[in-house]
């Protein structure tokens, strides 16, 4: 695993002019997210353009957690580790840790990364949220010495206007854990705040 800087910025120009054609992406904060240290930001996942999206929406180079059947074949696990993607395996526990460790040494390092709390897609409303790996973060919040910021972030898929989507990209403000024992608690608010950016109902 690593991210390549060059390949990074090559293919975030390439999804800037694609999707400048495809779509009209406007971006609202109600804060301005820290630009300094480490940061896990939580988008609102509809589908597979939410990636590209989210890396459009931030300056920042960013890492994502992504399910690790993406990284199946050779040449596209390769790629998808140059551009930052760190693979999650939800059926072997030690592979999960592999690469949970991973993310904690780029914690320490101050780095932005994307965590989709959902862990799949969901068009009709907000679905439930998943704190395990939020729970872990927060878990060793203590080795960091500074509490890490997690930032809601919303979607909006609105008409088309011609051959062009409009999308609006609402990020929020950045919410706080105490310890692990806070996850839960920590995730309904993350997902309430994503259903309220994304003009979405939350799925029961």
């Amino acid at each position: 695993m690593g991210r390549n800087p060059l390949v990074y910025s090559i293919t975030k120009k390439i999804a800037h002019l694609v999707f400048s054609l495809l779509y009209r992406i406007k971006i609202h904060g109600s804060s301005i997210p820290p630009k300094e240290g480490p940061l896990i930001i939580l988008p609102k996942h509809q589908y597979w353009t939410d990636i590209p999206i989210i890396s459009l929406a931030f300056k920042p180079l960013l890492y994502f957690v992504a399910k690790k059947e993406l990284f199946h074949y050779p040449i596209v696990r390769k790629y998808l580790s140059l551009l930052g993607g760190i693979p999650v395996d939800r059926q072997k526990t030690l592979r999960t840790l592999d690469s949970f460790r991973y993310l904690v040494t780029l914690l320490k390092s101050g780095e932005k990364i994307v965590i989709f709390p959902e862990g799949t897609y969901y068009r009709e409303g907000v679905g439930p949220g998943k704190s395990r790996l939020l729970q872990m973060i927060l878990k060793i919040q203590e080795e960091l010495d500074q509490k890490v910021p997690f930032l809601p972030v919303g979607i909006h898929y609105g008409e088309r206007r011609g051959w062009r989507r409009e999308v609006e990209v609402h990020i929020g403000s950045p919410l706080y854990g105490e310890g692990e024992r806070n996850a839960s608690a920590l995730i309904h608010q993350v997902m309430e705040e994503i259903s309220r950016l994304s003009k979405m109902p939350r799925l029961r």
